[in-house]
């Protein structure tokens, strides 16, 4: 099929449909984990609700980052499109096969695993139960996903709510709900060295997820406006509920009860609400699981299928369903992939940390190199128009790119081994460079003539249009 006959995406996701995805992304997993290591690394209950809060304005400072790239450059590959349009086809191709192989794949694997825990034990499979349901998971969804992007899109809007409705049980009945009273406890963690790097590595993986968000301005209406809108929503929706959940853990559990637990939502619930919150909050960590799951689902065969376009090995994967509004190439490549993860957990000790462990320092070199992309944008573009411009600019993606940064190191040390199985991986990926397609970055689109200056404000401008897109 030629080039300009190739069906592309279109956009057809509203602001809160796109709010929906990034909040279903995020409000996951680590919320039903972390509480409990971030507890063990402060040395009061004041300094464990700051770090929450804290780390709310560092994913906040991240959206708004994203938000300028997204706005200038939709595209359905995301951060894929940003780092070719930053520092060419190559190191965008190195990412789509660290997200292809580690990233996206690897996360999709992690959920799936911790959805396979909760339910081989309401239903146990024997010693390999998790992975069969995790497996079982991962195609259920794709399939979905592979029906269209509506039933994708509706199938998230419904677990999401169902999500947010049971972490809002969770804070009522933590914060009105009759519980024993908590004696409080000296804390164990004197502050001179409490362990705060650590404890922020579990905040930030617990909020880890909106940068989705820019895989969804190819299908998102007037895009280059609305996405700023989708990252402040989401982020704001997602600060308010992580600070008062963890407000409610705390009051109920109080630090050491966060520190000794595994399950601190469970523990919570039954304090408070008795056996039959035991078994509610058990069911929003399966909904949650399901609701991230199949938003990373969704997103993430959107960079399989940019990468498609730049491969000459992959130009199926690059293929767009015009009818079902979806990569649906790209979906069953993505799910191949983390159908051979999930195998590989299967031998390990415990699949999910094997999958949290093999991602994170990948994720946070690419994230660095996002960031940074933006200061490289703006120095090649320095009389462009943005249809929005990130706050407090250098200052605001300076602090994003340090705390990559120091994400990047800390997940270093703290994996281990498994992060040099992740960077092994990534190095093995080098020889697809030999198959780029011959195939350019649209060049940036010629600015008008300002006579002056004050017309800025009133220029906007569009993206490159793509083959397909209408006069």
């Amino acid at each position: 099929m030629a080039e300009h006959d190739r069906p592309e995406p279109q956009a057809h996701l509203s602001v809160w449909d796109a709010v929906a995805i990034v909040v279903g992304l995020v409000i996951g997993i680590g919320i039903f984990r972390a509480p409990s290591y971030v507890a063990a690394g402060v040395s009061s209950e004041w300094m464990f609700m700051l770090v929450w809060v804290v780390g709310g304005l560092i994913t906040w400072i991240g959206a708004l980052c994203y938000a300028e790239l997204a706005a200038a450059h939709p595209n359905a590959g995301g951060e894929y499109h940003f780092l070719s349009r930053a520092y060419g086809t190559s190191v965008a191709m190195l990412f789509g096969w660290a997200r292809c192989t580690i990233i996206q794949t690897g996360s999709i694997a992690a959920v799936a695993y911790l959805l396979g825990d909760y339910a081989a034990r309401a239903a146990p499979l024997g010693e390999y139960g998790p992975a069969l349901y995790a497996a079982l998971a991962v195609i259920v969804l794709t399939t979905v996903n592979v029906m269209g992007t509506a039933q994708g899109k509706n199938l998230q809007i419904v677990v999401t709510l169902l999500q947010i409705g049971a972490m809002l049980a969770i804070i009522v009945f933590g914060l009105f709900g009759a519980a024993p009273p908590v004696v409080p406890a000296e804390p164990t963690v004197p502050p001179q060295t409490a362990a705060l790097g650590m404890a922020m590595i579990f905040v930030l993986l617990t909020y880890g997820g909106w940068n989705e968000a820019s895989y969804l301005t190819g299908e998102l209406k007037d895009a280059p406006r609305n996405i700023a809108k989708v990252l402040t929503l989401g982020t704001a929706i997602l600060v308010i509920l992580y600070v008062l959940a963890n407000f409610a853990l705390l009051s109920v559990l109080g630090l050491q009860g966060l520190r000794g637990s595994d399950a601190v939502a469970a523990d919570m619930m039954r304090l408070a609400a008795g056996p039959l919150g035991e078994t509610i909050v058990t069911l929003a960590i399966v909904v949650a699981a399901i609701s991230t799951l199949n938003a990373t689902i969704f997103t993430g065969a959107r960079a399989f299928y940019a990468m498609g376009r730049d491969m000459t090995v992959m130009r199926w994967a690059g293929q767009w369903d015009h009818r079902r509004r979806t990569p649906v190439n790209a979906q069953i490549l993505q799910a191949v992939m983390a159908l051979a993860l999930i195998g590989l957990g299967a031998i390990t000790h415990d699949g999910f940390k094997a999958m949290v462990d093999y991602t994170a320092p990948v994720f946070w070199l690419f994230l660095l190199l996002v960031g940074v992309a933006l200061f490289v944008l703006r120095w090649r573009q320095p009389h462009r128009v943005l249809p929005y411009k990130v706050p407090l600019y250098p200052l605001t993606p300076i602090v994003f790119c340090l705390t990559s940064l120091y994400m990047l190191y800390a997940s270093v040390v703290y994996t281990g081994a498994a992060a040099l199985v992740g960077v092994g991986v990534l190095l093995v990926g080098a020889p697809i460079l030999l198959f780029k397609a011959a195939r350019t970055i649209d060049p940036v689109p010629h600015l008008p003539k300002l006579h002056n200056p004050s017309e800025a404000s009133l220029v906007f401008i569009k993206p490159p249009r793509q083959p397909g897109d209408l006069p």
